[in-house]
């Protein structure tokens, strides 16, 4: 028996995500150095140790969930390569507990653990994860980071990522460098081709939400939208927005979380509505140069209300349909 049908829950749905994040993770480790590995091995063996010693020790089981290697695997995305082993693990333990098993485990997890995690380090951490950025190869220095550990960090802070580069002096990054990836950022910003390929799978394999995805970009395109025709400078055009920060990542990896979002179909459509709306706004008027993740954490504050909105008015419609029948 290996180690995996040992301690672990099979979860077919959780593996087709686990394919969907393996070419994210190969281009991440191009684009930032193999320490993205090392970063990810730790994460999956401390997320493993809070999970197991809850569910051994607590609720009496003898495996965990693989959706554990997900969050493990999402958290690590949303960090800057070069953060300190210690404070990623502090950040993963913190939210498979509070994010995942304060709730009961798996399945009754009403946050994104993951986004929890990104959240207490972003906020107890903020230097490493917003002034500490590493160069990036082109596709012309092949192998990239195959065959470099960390690249060199970045100096000139106001122009280290697309989002504090347009904040701070309203430099517009090239279009295409931004599609294939060569920005500094978090190691989960890589290639957005890449992870629209990868949603496009999802999508064909029906694990992910496709009105969840689509009301991410109608909010984020939308309101985006609206701002620049209303000349609000602090507020990108809709294209650099939508391919600049973790946006499209989290749209499709972390939104579309079966657990923590929307499960009625007028539903999704709210909360990824919401989600996207709420990212333009916290990226052009708050503290922060991104927003995404916790756009996504506000989405999931509301999406169980959403849920029993739309529950309790088709219950009621069915009512009346039964009533007018009799």
């Amino acid at each position: 028996m290996s180690f995996i049908e040992k301690y672990f829950l099979k979860q077919k749905m959780m593996r087709t995500v686990l394919k969907a994040l393996i070419p994210v993770l190969i281009v991440s480790i191009y684009f930032n150095g193999l320490r993205v590995l090392l970063l990810t091995a730790v994460n999956i063996a401390f997320a493993f140790l809070t999970e197991y010693l809850f569910e051994t020790k607590i609720n009496k089981k003898k495996k965990v969930s693989e959706a554990l290697l997900v969050t493990a695997i999402l958290y690590t995305m949303t960090l800057p390569v070069s953060l300190p082993l210690w404070m990623s693990a502090v950040g993963i333990i913190f939210g498979v507990f509070f994010g995942k098993m304060v709730f009961g485990g798996f399945g009754k997890n009403v946050f994104n653990p993951a986004i929890v995690g990104r959240c207490f380090v972003y906020i107890n951490f903020p230097e490493p994860l917003t002034i500490h950025w590493n160069q990036v190869p082109s596709l012309a220095d092949f192998p990239g980071g195959f065959t470099t550990w960390l690249f060199p960090q970045i100096d000139a802070v106001s122009t280290a990522t697309p989002l504090l580069a347009y904040r701070n002096e309203g430099i517009l990054t090239d279009f295409m460098n931004l599609l294939l990836g060569n920005v500094p950022g978090v190691i989960g910003e890589s290639s957005k081709i890449i992870i629209i390929l990868c949603a496009i799978y999802l999508l064909y394999t029906k694990v992910a939400s496709w009105q969840i995805m689509a009301g991410c970009l109608v909010g984020f395109l939308g309101l985006s939208l609206g701002f620049n025709l209303m000349g609000i400078i602090n507020v990108p055009n809709p294209l650099l927005g939508l391919l600049s920060g973790g946006f499209l990542f989290g749209t499709v990896f972390m939104a579309t979380d079966p657990i923590s979002a929307a499960k009625t179909v007028p539903g999704k459509w709210i909360y990824g509505i919401l989600i996207g709306a709420v990212t333009v706004i916290i990226r052009g008027f708050a503290l922060f140069s991104g927003g995404v993740m916790f756009a996504i954490l506000i989405g999931n504050t509301f999406a169980p209300i959403i849920d029993y909105v739309f529950t309790s008015l088709k219950k009621k419609k069915t009512q009346k349909s039964e009533v007018a029948k009799v």
